[in-house]
Protein backbone atom coordinates (compact mmCIF):
# COMPACT_ATOMS: atom_id res chain seq x y z
CA UNK A 1 0.00 0.00 0.00
CA UNK A 2 1.59 3.29 -0.96
CA UNK A 3 2.39 5.98 1.76
CA UNK A 4 -0.02 8.96 1.71
CA UNK A 5 2.49 11.79 1.93
CA UNK A 6 0.96 15.73 1.96
CA UNK A 7 3.08 18.16 0.34
CA UNK A 8 3.14 21.95 1.53
CA UNK A 9 5.45 23.88 -0.69
CA UNK A 10 4.83 27.12 1.79
CA UNK A 11 6.62 30.50 0.57
CA UNK A 12 9.91 32.16 -0.82
CA UNK A 13 12.44 29.41 -1.54
CA UNK A 14 9.92 26.73 -0.38
CA UNK A 15 8.66 25.30 -4.12
CA UNK A 16 12.57 25.02 -4.60
CA UNK A 17 13.85 23.23 -2.32
CA UNK A 18 10.50 20.98 -2.68
CA UNK A 19 10.85 20.69 -6.02
CA UNK A 20 14.40 19.37 -5.64
CA UNK A 21 13.17 16.65 -2.57
CA UNK A 22 10.76 15.44 -5.11
CA UNK A 23 13.04 14.58 -7.62
CA UNK A 24 14.72 12.68 -4.84
CA UNK A 25 12.17 10.87 -3.87
CA UNK A 26 11.00 10.35 -7.32
CA UNK A 27 13.98 7.96 -8.02
CA UNK A 28 13.45 6.10 -5.01
CA UNK A 29 9.86 5.45 -6.48
CA UNK A 30 11.62 4.00 -10.07
CA UNK A 31 14.33 2.72 -8.95
CA UNK A 32 13.57 0.95 -5.82
CA UNK A 33 9.96 0.74 -5.64
CA UNK A 34 9.32 3.06 -2.74
CA UNK A 35 5.20 3.54 -2.61
CA UNK A 36 4.59 7.14 -2.42
CA UNK A 37 1.18 8.53 -2.73
CA UNK A 38 1.70 12.68 -2.78
CA UNK A 39 -1.23 15.38 -2.78
CA UNK A 40 -0.32 18.89 -2.29
CA UNK A 41 -1.96 22.30 -0.56
CA UNK A 42 -1.79 25.07 0.32
CA UNK A 43 -0.12 26.56 3.83
CA UNK A 44 1.22 29.77 4.89
CA UNK A 45 1.69 33.19 2.96
CA UNK A 46 0.17 31.64 -0.05
CA UNK A 47 -2.75 30.26 1.43
CA UNK A 48 -3.22 33.31 3.07
CA UNK A 49 -3.28 34.81 -0.59
CA UNK A 50 -5.79 32.57 -1.89
CA UNK A 51 -8.12 31.89 1.06
CA UNK A 52 -7.31 34.52 3.45
CA UNK A 53 -6.03 32.26 6.15
CA UNK A 54 -2.49 30.70 6.34
CA UNK A 55 -3.78 27.04 7.30
CA UNK A 56 -7.43 26.49 5.70
CA UNK A 57 -9.53 23.57 6.71
CA UNK A 58 -9.14 21.84 3.68
CA UNK A 59 -5.20 21.69 4.48
CA UNK A 60 -5.59 20.63 7.71
CA UNK A 61 -8.08 17.97 6.73
CA UNK A 62 -5.71 16.38 4.21
CA UNK A 63 -2.88 16.63 7.27
CA UNK A 64 -5.09 14.61 9.61
CA UNK A 65 -5.76 11.98 7.07
CA UNK A 66 -1.56 11.87 5.44
CA UNK A 67 0.42 9.26 7.12
CA UNK A 68 3.02 12.01 7.12
CA UNK A 69 3.33 15.53 5.87
CA UNK A 70 6.56 17.09 4.24
CA UNK A 71 6.92 20.70 4.41
CA UNK A 72 9.32 23.84 2.69
CA UNK A 73 8.75 26.76 4.54
CA UNK A 74 6.32 29.46 5.22
CA UNK A 75 6.49 33.22 5.41
CA UNK A 76 8.04 36.57 4.03
CA UNK A 77 7.92 40.70 4.68
CA UNK A 78 4.74 40.16 2.22
CA UNK A 79 2.76 39.65 4.96
CA UNK A 80 4.32 41.01 8.06
CA UNK A 81 1.81 43.61 8.85
CA UNK A 82 -1.38 41.96 8.30
CA UNK A 83 -3.36 40.75 11.08
CA UNK A 84 -1.39 38.26 13.91
CA UNK A 85 -3.47 35.50 13.52
CA UNK A 86 -3.47 35.53 9.67
CA UNK A 87 0.19 35.92 8.79
CA UNK A 88 1.92 32.60 7.75
CA UNK A 89 3.42 31.30 10.85
CA UNK A 90 0.50 31.03 12.98
CA UNK A 91 -0.43 28.70 10.02
CA UNK A 92 2.51 26.70 10.93
CA UNK A 93 1.85 26.70 15.36
CA UNK A 94 -1.75 25.71 14.72
CA UNK A 95 -1.13 23.01 12.15
CA UNK A 96 1.66 21.76 15.16
CA UNK A 97 -0.92 21.94 18.18
CA UNK A 98 -3.76 20.21 16.00
CA UNK A 99 -2.15 17.23 15.24
CA UNK A 100 -0.01 17.14 18.74
CA UNK A 101 3.22 17.30 17.54
CA UNK A 102 4.93 17.69 20.58
CA UNK A 103 8.29 15.82 19.93
CA UNK A 104 10.80 17.75 17.09
CA UNK A 105 13.60 15.82 16.86
CA UNK A 106 16.62 18.67 15.28
CA UNK A 107 19.99 16.89 14.26
CA UNK A 108 23.07 18.54 14.16
CA UNK A 109 25.86 16.64 12.57
CA UNK A 110 28.70 17.61 10.48
CA UNK A 111 29.50 15.53 7.03
CA UNK A 112 33.18 15.10 7.15
CA UNK A 113 33.48 17.21 4.42
CA UNK A 114 32.05 20.22 5.06
CA UNK A 115 34.26 20.35 8.20
CA UNK A 116 36.08 23.51 7.46
CA UNK A 117 32.68 25.23 6.31
CA UNK A 118 31.90 25.42 10.14
CA UNK A 119 33.01 28.80 11.79
CA UNK A 120 34.66 26.98 14.26
CA UNK A 121 37.79 24.97 13.93
CA UNK A 122 38.20 21.63 12.30
CA UNK A 123 39.19 20.16 15.36
CA UNK A 124 36.15 21.65 17.40
CA UNK A 125 32.99 20.33 15.18
CA UNK A 126 35.01 17.55 12.87
CA UNK A 127 32.76 14.51 13.81
CA UNK A 128 29.77 16.15 15.83
CA UNK A 129 26.70 14.21 16.20
CA UNK A 130 23.89 15.93 18.18
CA UNK A 131 20.18 15.43 18.21
CA UNK A 132 18.22 17.99 20.39
CA UNK A 133 15.09 17.12 21.00
CA UNK A 134 12.75 20.13 21.68
CA UNK A 135 9.33 19.96 23.34
CA UNK A 136 6.83 21.67 20.02
CA UNK A 137 3.75 22.28 21.18
CA UNK A 138 4.10 24.02 24.85
CA UNK A 139 5.80 27.14 26.59
CA UNK A 140 5.54 30.93 25.34
CA UNK A 141 4.90 30.10 22.08
CA UNK A 142 0.83 29.14 22.61
CA UNK A 143 0.60 29.92 26.60
CA UNK A 144 -2.07 32.44 27.08
CA UNK A 145 -2.78 35.39 28.37
CA UNK A 146 -0.96 36.74 25.57
CA UNK A 147 -1.11 40.08 23.21
CA UNK A 148 -0.41 43.84 23.05
CA UNK A 149 -2.78 45.69 25.44
CA UNK A 150 -3.08 49.23 26.42
CA UNK A 151 -2.17 50.06 30.40
CA UNK A 152 -3.95 52.24 32.40
CA UNK A 153 -1.22 54.54 31.55
CA UNK A 154 -1.57 54.46 27.95
CA UNK A 155 1.44 52.60 27.19
CA UNK A 156 1.75 49.70 25.38
CA UNK A 157 2.30 46.53 27.16
CA UNK A 158 3.50 43.09 25.10
CA UNK A 159 2.73 39.87 27.55
CA UNK A 160 3.53 36.36 26.75
CA UNK A 161 3.25 33.60 29.31
CA UNK A 162 5.76 30.63 29.67
CA UNK A 163 3.83 27.81 31.28
CA UNK A 164 4.31 23.83 30.86
CA UNK A 165 2.06 21.09 32.41
CA UNK A 166 3.54 18.29 34.17
CA UNK A 167 2.11 15.57 31.34
CA UNK A 168 3.80 18.11 28.89
CA UNK A 169 6.82 17.96 30.20
CA UNK A 170 6.82 14.07 31.25
CA UNK A 171 6.14 13.18 27.63
CA UNK A 172 8.82 14.89 25.84
CA UNK A 173 10.98 13.34 28.72
CA UNK A 174 10.43 9.81 27.79
CA UNK A 175 10.50 10.77 24.35
CA UNK A 176 14.03 12.31 24.67
CA UNK A 177 15.43 8.88 27.31
CA UNK A 178 14.00 6.55 24.55
CA UNK A 179 16.11 8.44 22.02
CA UNK A 180 19.34 8.46 24.52
CA UNK A 181 18.57 4.63 24.40
CA UNK A 182 19.26 4.30 21.09
CA UNK A 183 22.47 6.48 20.85
CA UNK A 184 25.58 7.06 23.53
CA UNK A 185 23.25 6.91 26.50
CA UNK A 186 24.03 10.40 27.24
CA UNK A 187 21.05 13.02 27.95
CA UNK A 188 21.71 16.59 28.96
CA UNK A 189 18.59 18.40 29.75
CA UNK A 190 18.50 22.27 29.59
CA UNK A 191 16.55 24.51 31.53
CA UNK A 192 16.68 28.15 33.49
CA UNK A 193 15.51 26.58 36.68
CA UNK A 194 17.32 29.41 38.99
CA UNK A 195 15.41 31.93 37.17
CA UNK A 196 11.85 30.44 36.25
CA UNK A 197 9.87 28.55 37.87
CA UNK A 198 8.36 26.88 34.77
CA UNK A 199 11.50 25.42 34.07
CA UNK A 200 12.21 24.76 37.82
CA UNK A 201 9.24 22.20 37.17
CA UNK A 202 11.18 21.16 33.96
CA UNK A 203 13.91 20.10 35.94
CA UNK A 204 12.22 18.08 38.77
CA UNK A 205 10.05 16.29 36.01
CA UNK A 206 12.86 15.27 34.01
CA UNK A 207 15.05 13.89 36.57
CA UNK A 208 11.60 11.82 37.83
CA UNK A 209 11.83 10.54 34.75
CA UNK A 210 15.11 9.59 34.45
CA UNK A 211 14.75 7.55 37.20
CA UNK A 212 13.13 4.88 34.74
CA UNK A 213 16.13 5.00 32.13
CA UNK A 214 19.10 4.04 34.99
CA UNK A 215 21.29 3.04 31.33
CA UNK A 216 21.09 6.85 30.43
CA UNK A 217 23.10 9.58 32.34
CA UNK A 218 21.45 12.34 32.55
CA UNK A 219 22.91 16.20 33.23
CA UNK A 220 21.30 19.25 33.55
CA UNK A 221 22.93 22.97 32.28
CA UNK A 222 21.13 26.69 32.23
CA UNK A 223 20.63 27.90 29.01
CA UNK A 224 22.67 30.42 28.80
CA UNK A 225 25.52 27.85 30.02
CA UNK A 226 24.57 25.84 27.25
CA UNK A 227 24.55 28.19 24.71
CA UNK A 228 28.51 28.69 25.58
CA UNK A 229 29.33 25.19 25.89
CA UNK A 230 27.66 24.56 22.03
CA UNK A 231 30.20 26.69 20.78
CA UNK A 232 33.15 25.89 23.46
CA UNK A 233 32.76 22.36 23.05
CA UNK A 234 30.07 20.95 20.87
CA UNK A 235 30.90 17.15 20.89
CA UNK A 236 30.15 16.98 24.57
CA UNK A 237 26.70 16.61 23.61
CA UNK A 238 24.91 13.81 22.44
CA UNK A 239 21.12 14.09 22.94
CA UNK A 240 19.53 17.64 24.03
CA UNK A 241 16.38 17.98 25.59
CA UNK A 242 14.72 21.10 26.07
CA UNK A 243 11.64 23.29 25.74
CA UNK A 244 9.91 25.28 23.04
CA UNK A 245 11.64 28.49 23.15
CA UNK A 246 15.37 27.22 24.20
CA UNK A 247 15.14 24.46 21.87
CA UNK A 248 14.20 26.73 18.43
CA UNK A 249 17.45 28.77 19.78
CA UNK A 250 20.16 26.00 20.39
CA UNK A 251 19.21 24.24 17.19
CA UNK A 252 19.52 27.27 15.18
CA UNK A 253 23.02 28.09 17.04
CA UNK A 254 23.40 24.13 16.31
CA UNK A 255 23.32 24.42 13.40
CA UNK A 256 26.38 27.17 12.51
CA UNK A 257 28.46 24.34 13.92
CA UNK A 258 27.97 22.09 10.71
CA UNK A 259 28.29 25.25 8.05
CA UNK A 260 24.66 25.98 7.62
CA UNK A 261 21.46 26.03 8.10
CA UNK A 262 20.63 24.96 4.87
CA UNK A 263 21.82 21.56 6.08
CA UNK A 264 19.83 20.67 9.02
CA UNK A 265 16.45 18.52 9.18
CA UNK A 266 13.76 18.18 11.98
CA UNK A 267 10.69 15.88 12.74
CA UNK A 268 7.64 17.12 14.48
CA UNK A 269 6.24 13.62 16.17
CA UNK A 270 2.82 13.01 17.73
CA UNK A 271 2.29 10.02 20.24
CA UNK A 272 1.45 7.73 17.56
CA UNK A 273 4.12 8.83 15.38
CA UNK A 274 2.54 10.78 12.63
CA UNK A 275 4.81 13.49 11.87
CA UNK A 276 5.38 16.86 9.86
CA UNK A 277 9.22 16.87 8.44
CA UNK A 278 11.05 20.46 7.39
CA UNK A 279 14.22 22.19 7.35
CA UNK A 280 14.79 24.17 10.19
CA UNK A 281 15.73 27.00 8.00
CA UNK A 282 12.89 29.80 6.87
CA UNK A 283 11.77 30.90 3.55
CA UNK A 284 14.58 33.07 2.43
CA UNK A 285 12.59 35.46 0.67
CA UNK A 286 15.96 37.28 -0.52
CA UNK A 287 17.05 34.71 -2.42
CA UNK A 288 13.51 32.77 -4.04
CA UNK A 289 13.03 32.09 -7.46
CA UNK A 290 17.10 32.08 -7.80
CA UNK A 291 17.93 28.31 -7.82
CA UNK A 292 20.30 29.48 -4.76
CA UNK A 293 18.96 27.54 -1.98
CA UNK A 294 20.60 24.72 -0.18
CA UNK A 295 17.80 22.00 -0.73
CA UNK A 296 20.10 19.71 1.57
CA UNK A 297 18.24 20.11 4.40
CA UNK A 298 14.72 19.22 2.91
CA UNK A 299 16.04 16.31 1.09
CA UNK A 300 17.45 15.40 4.23
CA UNK A 301 13.92 16.01 6.07
CA UNK A 302 12.63 13.23 3.42
CA UNK A 303 14.93 10.50 4.61
CA UNK A 304 13.76 11.48 8.41
CA UNK A 305 9.92 11.17 7.12
CA UNK A 306 10.77 7.71 5.70
CA UNK A 307 12.55 6.77 8.80
CA UNK A 308 10.45 8.35 11.48
CA UNK A 309 6.90 8.11 9.44
CA UNK A 310 6.70 5.48 7.26
CA UNK A 311 9.06 2.62 8.88
CA UNK A 312 11.67 2.98 5.84
CA UNK A 313 14.75 2.94 6.97
CA UNK A 314 16.38 1.40 4.54
CA UNK A 315 15.10 3.92 2.08
CA UNK A 316 16.15 6.70 4.62
CA UNK A 317 19.89 5.48 4.57
CA UNK A 318 19.90 5.84 0.70
CA UNK A 319 19.02 8.95 0.59
CA UNK A 320 21.82 9.99 3.29
CA UNK A 321 24.03 8.09 1.74
CA UNK A 322 23.60 10.08 -1.41
CA UNK A 323 23.92 13.48 0.46
CA UNK A 324 27.29 12.11 1.60
CA UNK A 325 28.23 10.73 -1.49
CA UNK A 326 27.28 14.56 -3.53
CA UNK A 327 29.41 16.25 -0.88
CA UNK A 328 32.66 14.08 -0.88
CA UNK A 329 32.24 14.54 -4.44
CA UNK A 330 32.80 18.53 -4.11
CA UNK A 331 30.02 19.47 -5.23
CA UNK A 332 28.28 22.56 -3.01
CA UNK A 333 25.62 25.28 -2.44
CA UNK A 334 26.64 28.77 -1.91
CA UNK A 335 25.84 28.44 1.63
CA UNK A 336 28.69 25.58 1.79
CA UNK A 337 30.96 26.82 -0.52
CA UNK A 338 33.31 27.68 2.39
CA UNK A 339 34.34 23.67 2.11
CA UNK A 340 35.51 24.43 -1.43
CA UNK A 341 34.35 22.99 -4.41
CA UNK A 342 32.04 24.20 -7.43
CA UNK A 343 29.13 26.18 -6.70
CA UNK A 344 25.77 24.92 -8.16
CA UNK A 345 22.25 25.76 -7.51
CA UNK A 346 19.12 24.05 -6.40
CA UNK A 347 17.58 21.76 -9.14
CA UNK A 348 21.52 20.55 -9.56
CA UNK A 349 21.65 19.62 -6.33
CA UNK A 350 18.85 17.82 -5.97
CA UNK A 351 19.51 15.87 -9.63
CA UNK A 352 23.03 15.42 -8.31
CA UNK A 353 21.77 13.54 -5.17
CA UNK A 354 19.44 11.86 -7.14
CA UNK A 355 22.02 10.71 -9.71
CA UNK A 356 24.13 9.33 -6.30
CA UNK A 357 20.91 7.15 -5.80
CA UNK A 358 21.18 5.80 -9.23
Amino acid sequence: MAHKILLLKGDGIGPEIVAATLVVLGTLRERFGLALEIEEALMGGCAVDVHGEPLPDSTLALARAADAILLGAVGGPKWERIERDKRPERGLLKLRSALDLFCNLRPAAVHTALADASTLRPEVVSGLDILIVRELTGDIYFGQPRGIEIDADGQRVGRNTMIYTEAEIRRVAHAAFRTALKRARRLCSVDKANVLETTELWRDVVTEVGRDYPEVELSHLYVDNAAMQLVRAPKQFDVIVTGNIFGDILSDLASMLTGSIGMLPSASLNADGKGMFEPIHGSAPDIAGQDKANPLATILSAAMMLRYALNEPVQATRIEQAVTTVLDGGLRTADIQAAGGPVIGTREMGAAVAAALR
